[in-house]
C-alpha cells in the first residue's frame, strides 16, 4: 500500500486483481445467496437457542461480509499494474533482502498479501513499520523502526531487486 494524498492505494498485478473481484462478485452473489439458504433451513429446525447449525451459519455470514468489505475497500483503492519504482530505491513491489541489528537476515516483498498468492516469499505492507522505513532506501542505508512488541529496531539495506511473481 502506498499513502497518495488523502487515500491509500495498493498496488496489485492484473491476476491477483481478477482473483480478488471473482471472490468479491461470487460473496455479493451467489455465496450470498447460498448463506442465506442455509441460514433459512437451521432457523426452520426450531430454537434458535440451542440450534448449532444456525449460530455457524450465522457465524459464517459474518465473516463473509467482513471479507466483502475488505475486499470493496481492497478493490475500491487499487492501482492494477506495477507499483512506480526507481531503480535501486526500496517500495511497494520490491524484493529486499536486510540484516537486523541482531544480525538476523530477511528476504521479503514489500508490497500486498493479495499479489503473491501461493509465493512462498514473506509479505510486509509498505503501511507496515518496517515497510515505510525501508521505502526510498538504497542498498547500504539503515534504518530504524518501531516493533509491534515495543522497542526501536535497525536494519540495513543489504539488496533491491523488482518482484517478478
Amino acid at each position: 500500500m502506498v499513502q497518495t494524498g488523502e487515500s491509500t492505494v495498493t498496488w496489485l498485478t492484473q491476476e491477483a486483481y481478477d482473483r480478488l473481484k471473482n471472490e468479491y462478485e461470487y460473496l455479493t452473489g451467489p455465496g450470498r445467496l447460498d448463506l442465506s439458504k442455509k441460514i433459512e433451513a437451521a432457523r426452520e429446525e426450531g430454537d434458535l437457542k440451542e440450534n448449532g447449525g444456525y449460530h455457524a451459519a450465522k457465524e459464517e455470514q459474518g465473516k463473509a461480509e467482513a471479507r466483502i468489505r475488505q475486499l470493496d475497500q481492497l478493490l475500491r483503492d487499487a492501482k492494477v499494474g506495477e507499483a512506480p519504482t526507481e531503480a535501486g530505491i526500496a517500495g511497494p513491489g520490491m524484493v529486499v533482502s536486510v540484516r537486523y541489528s541482531d544480525g538476523d537476515t530477511e528476504r521479503f516483498l514489500i508490497g500486498s498479501r493479495e499479489d503473491s498468492a501461493g509465493d512462498d516469499l514473506e509479505i510486509y505492507s509498505s503501511g507496515s513499520p518496517l515497510g515505510k522505513a525501508l521505502t526510498g532506501k538504497r542498498v547500504g542505508e539503515t534504518a530504524t523502526y518501531s516493533r509491534p512488541r515495543g522497542g526501536d529496531m535497525s536494519v540495513e539495506l543489504l539488496s533491491i531487486e523488482p518482484f517478478s511473481g
